[in-house]
């Protein structure tokens, strides 16, 4: 290999690496992302609902009225660009009678 085809060798790699490293999208604003959007959707309406970021993987805990909201609310978090993944630990309230 000659040295000219080392460097265009490396500078293709530290392209990638930087085009990857870009394409991250903080915590911060993916949380900021996920709120607006849960909150922004008609069925969620975001409510008592507690959103976590860690590392992309977005986490839901709280309490929500029905099954179909809980699973409403995971799709509408897998949607937001930048989300590795979604832990769903909301909970459907029971209704007392």
């Amino acid at each position: 290999m000659t040295m000219r085809t080392i460097s265009i060798l490396l500078m293709f790699l530290m392209a990638v690496t930087l085009f990857a490293a870009a394409k991250d999208v903080s915590d911060d604003a993916l949380f900021d992302q996920v709120r607006l959007k849960l909150a922004g959707d008609r069925d969620v309406g975001g409510g008592a609902i507690t959103v976590k970021v860690t590392q992309g993987v977005v986490e839901l805990s709280g309490t929500v009225k029905s099954d179909s909201i809980r699973n409403k609310a995971e799709k509408v978090a897998k949607k937001v660009k930048g989300v590795k993944s979604v832990v769903n630990q909301l909970k459907v309230a029971t209704s007392s009678s």
